[in-house]
């Protein structure tokens, strides 16, 4: 048998219940594609005016207008753009899946650009047939002697076609919807899917109700010259009033001023979209109140945004658009934001993930790239990776933009962070290049209240450590050490000799840089007293993001480690070696007390470590270390969202309690806590640890009902009652 060969065929009448219930997810989308079809006729109309292959009549003005029936049940759909010759309808109607938009670009790819044409696949007409029973078409070509073509098909696999009436160029689309579609026949159905998917398009869209449905009346006074008069209203004579004494001329003829004539009108077509969005616009052009009432019009949202970032690139690709950081109350509300995504100012979806990079998605804000690569519904993307260019596009951008505010903008941007911190943080934790690129622009808020880079938030107790070797003047206070002067220039030599050895001796042997901060500055105010009292400083990482975003820049930058203040005694908080016990004997002291406290809590797997604090005032204080506290800490997470995981068993693994050789509690247990008749020592041991402990994390409820009840025994035998 010889090889044959054929065009495939296409069965019409298994098509259109495809394009009905499977090319569209909403049935509302035919609003979208009727009109993005209008728009593509008036571009294609002006373009060839632009070309000289036509002249647009004088006055011209672009415009499509929609009109609803509920009461026939019909939407009518008109533009004012090149409309068809009867060929030209066998042509891109009666041959589905051709598109017009393509023949037309292919025709004049020479002569003209198609940034503005919408169309690509020749299907968006077809939607129609979702919600129609009945569609036809009137229409009449800009070609001179065109005649007016009729157009009519009920869905299946023939259509009827004839000489029209219509005398307009442009075209007319009715729909006579089916029964269960009705409702897109009213005015305010229709207003709202016509706002949610056309409020940007490029061409003016109205929308009006058939005029036995929609009137109004108005002043004479306030016609224009398109209103339809359906009715005169007279004004109703007034009696004239007899003139009073003293009155007026003027006040008398403005008095007798016969009153305006009324008019019921056609309710005049509503301009449904804004033609000309802000995105368009060069950012130099725009005004911070029109980027407010933009961000308020289309977010709904009446608290002004902190501050945004325009989007304006024609190369590689071209995409616009602006994005705001909104103003949160992360306590009370969500971090979910909406951003849209448009095509040529056609509404396409919310938050597309394969576009807008996730962390980005708790913004608010538009973008428009005509360059997407969409699928024939245009509802979603095709699996492309210029998507992914796009999103390292706008993530490069808004990190380019934050770097920049940090840079020149300082006041503003210390003013914003705690507000845009979790946007920033959660980037750093999902986009490795976005974290490289704000890794030093991160701000540490510390405990006065004044941020700091990442960078500077590393130097702050080191210049405090060097700061402690400072001279102190007669009344106590700290002084900088003078700065060596005039002759002594050999010695000044010497001295930036040393330093350049020390710099050289770091390079070789980097320090293991630590940042000290608390998570809740009120439950750990002991620590952030005797801090604050050495001249020390820590930073508020209160958010339940900072645990994972700590990890991640310990992780990514080497030497760099955060620990919480009461992770450990820090060499500062430390008395001087005069006051401290001799080592021997500090050994010695420490497994002595170790013992007692032991077996006074009744835990011999406490541990527990005797130092010598500067501040006598301390007795106690309690260390957990970092690690196991943020393994214990990520074990709760997990467990309180349902993930499987119970007590974990490691809630005091990790703690060491502090007692302080120089408070004389401590030094009553260590000199009297082994003796028989030391009742006392088991209270005072347990009150310690509560101490410490309240100082760290609040009690359990029977914790506290033993503390209380100690507590109120402790009084007692202070006043002598307890006997």
């Amino acid at each position: 048998m010889a090889m044959e060969r054929g065009p495939l065929s296409i069965n019409s009448e298994n098509m259109f219940p495809i394009i009905k219930k499977w090319l569209y997810s909403d049935h509302d989308i035919f609003y979208r594609e009727l009109i993005s079809n209008g728009c593509d006729a008036i571009t294609k109309l002006k373009k060839l005016d632009m070309m000289g292959d036509y002249e647009l009549p004088e006055g011209y003005k672009a415009r499509i207008d929609i009109e609803v029936d509920p009461q026939e049940k019909t939407i009518k759909v008109t533009d004012n753009g090149l409309g068809m010759t009867a060929d030209e309808v066998k042509e891109y109607i009666n041959n589905i899946a051709f598109s017009g938009a393509e023949a037309f670009m292919e025709k004049y790819k020479d002569k003209a650009s198609d940034d503005q044409i919408i169309g690509h696949f020749g299907l968006g007409f077809y939607s129609a047939f979702m919600v129609a029973e009945l569609v036809e078409i009137d229409t009449l070509s800009y070609q001179d002697g065109a005649k007016a073509v009729h157009w009519e098909c009920d869905g299946g696999s023939t259509y009827a076609m004839d000489e029209g009436t219509k005398k307009e160029i442009g075209t007319t689309v009715t729909l006579h919807l089916s029964e269960d579609c009705v409702e897109f026949s009213n005015y305010y159905r229709a207003q709202e899917v016509i706002e949610k998917y056309c409020s940007f398009m490029p061409v003016e869209i109205y929308l009006s109700e058939h005029e036995t449905k929609m009137t109004e009346t108005i002043d004479e006074s306030e016609r224009r010259p398109d209103d339809v008069v359906l009715e005169v209203i007279e004004p109703e004579k007034k009696p004239e009033p007899a003139k009073k004494d003293g009155e007026d001329e003027a006040d008398k003829a403005e008095e007798d001023k016969p009153a305006e004539k009324r008019l019921k009108i056609r309710r005049r077509p509503v301009l449904c979209n804004d033609p000309h969005p802000l995105w368009a616009k060069t950012p130099k052009d725009c005004t911070d109140e029109e980027y407010k009432e933009f961000y308020r019009k289309v977010f709904h949202d009446y608290k002004e945004p902190l501050f945004w970032i325009h989007l304006n690139m024609d190369y590689p690709f071209n995409l616009k658009g602006i994005l705001y950081f909104p103003r949160l109350n992360l306590e009370y509300e969500s971090a979910e934001g909406v951003i849209k995504l448009y095509n040529s100012q056609v509404f396409i979806a919310d938050n597309i993930k394969e576009v807008i990079p996730e962390f980005l998605l708790l913004l608010k804000g538009v973008i428009d790239c005509p360059d997407l690569p969409l699928n024939v519904s245009r509802s979603a993307l095709q699996n492309d990776g210029f998507a992914q260019k796009i999103s390292d596009y706008i993530s490069r951008k808004v990190a380019e933009k934050l770097a920049g505010m940090c840079k020149t903008d300082k006041e503003n941007y210390d003013k914003y962070w705690d507000d845009i911190s979790p946007f920033i943080k959660y980037g750093c934790l999902r986009d490795d290049k976005f974290c490289e690129k704000m890794t030093d622009y991160i701000l540490f808020k510390d405990l006065d209240g004044k941020y700091h880079t990442l960078p500077e938030a590393l130097e702050i107790n080191a210049k405090d450590a060097e700061s402690d070797e400072t001279a102190v003047d007669e009344n106590g206070d700290r002084v900088e050490a003078e700065v060596v002067s005039g002759g002594d220039a050999e010695k000044t030599a010497g001295t930036d000799s040393a330093k350049e050895e020390s710099a050289d001796s770091e390079k070789e042997d980097p320090k293991d840089r630590t940042i000290y901060y608390v998570t809740d500055p009120e439950q750990q105010s002991q620590y952030v007293r005797m801090f604050r009292e050495n001249n020390m400083q820590a930073f508020v990482l209160t958010h339940n993001i900072d645990q994972p975003f700590i990890s991640q820049l310990e992780a990514k930058n080497e030497g760099i480690h955060f620990a919480r203040i009461d992770a450990d005694i820090q060499d500062a908080l430390r008395a001087d070696e005069e006051q401290a016990q001799d080592e021997e004997q500090a050994k010695a002291d420490g497994e002595k007390i170790t013992k007692i406290v032991r077996k006074a809590l009744d835990d011999d797997k406490l541990e527990v470590k005797l130092e010598t604090l500067k501040d006598p005032a301390v007795s106690s204080m309690l260390t957990v270390n970092e690690q196991t506290r943020r393994m214990t800490d990520m074990m709760k997470m997990y467990a309180a969202n349902g993930m499987g995981f119970g007590p974990t068993g490691m809630e005091k693994e990790g703690r060491t309690l502090i007692l302080n050789a120089a408070h004389p509690l401590v030094q009553y247990v260590l000199t009297h806590g082994e003796e028989e008749e030391a009742k006392n020592t088991k209270l005072i041991c347990e009150q310690l640890y509560d101490l410490a402990v309240l100082q760290n994390e609040p009690l359990t409820g029977d914790e506290m009902a033993k503390f209380v009840s100690r507590s109120n025994e402790i009084l007692l035998l202070l006043t002598g009652e307890n006997k």
